[in-house]
């Protein structure tokens, strides 16, 4: 699997946390968001949740690790957009019962807010648990086929309720996709098509 980790500006601190916490599991780690590097580009939630959209949308990553100081403001801004389905994790069995039952590919973690002792051990935890289970499998076993009928009906939702990502950008305030599109690193794990497509964008 394919994983972006996206920190925002009030979380940076924590981002060796989450890669330290996904380290050793096989899956290939991108790690795009704010590390607390000298001179980078200030990224709020507005930014991670549309850099999200884009990863999930052009097929860069399979799933994407976010949050913010409370996990409230990323999550939302993650979901105004197409084929984002994020859930608020705070423990390890919010993270199993997510992953089978909502089969989500995006998470918000708190990374402030309640951050305490053992913090870094509970994100292992979490982990732990996401990648422990198949994704919209089902739970508990009685409710298995209602519930993936209901996660292939949230897809089809989510079609009918947005519009095409690449169409939305058009009416983005173009200083926020700006700061996206150029972030460092950012543009480079996109498909050339979808590269050159945000390329175009910012060139009109």
């Amino acid at each position: 699997m394919r994983i972006a980790v996206i920190n925002e500006v009030s979380a940076q601190q924590k981002n060796s946390d989450i890669i330290k916490a996904l380290e050793g599991r096989g899956h290939e780690i991108l790690n795009l968001g704010m590390t607390g590097a000298p001179d980078q580009p200030e990224l709020t939630y507005i930014h991670t949740g549309l850099m999200t959209a884009i990863l999930l949308n052009t097929g860069a990553v399979d799933f994407v690790v976010g949050g913010c100081g409370t996990g409230q403001g990323y999550l939302n801004a993650a979901m105004q957009y197409p084929g984002v389905f994020c859930g608020l994790i705070t423990s390890p069995l919010d993270a199993w019962l997510f992953t089978q039952i909502n089969g989500g590919n995006c998470i918000s973690l708190p990374l402030n807010q309640g951050y305490g002792w053992a913090a870094d051990v509970n994100l292992q935890f979490v982990f732990d648990r996401i990648f422990s289970v198949e994704r919209g499998c089902g739970y508990p076993e009685s409710r298995k086929e209602s519930q993936q009928a209901s996660r292939k009906i949230l897809d089809e939702l989510s079609r009918i309720a947005h519009r095409p990502l690449f169409e939305t950008l058009e009416d983005i305030p173009r200083q926020i996709v700006e700061r996206v599109v150029n972030y460092p690193g950012f543009l480079q794990v996109l498909d050339p098509q979808s590269q050159d497509k945000l390329c175009k964008y910012l060139k009109a």
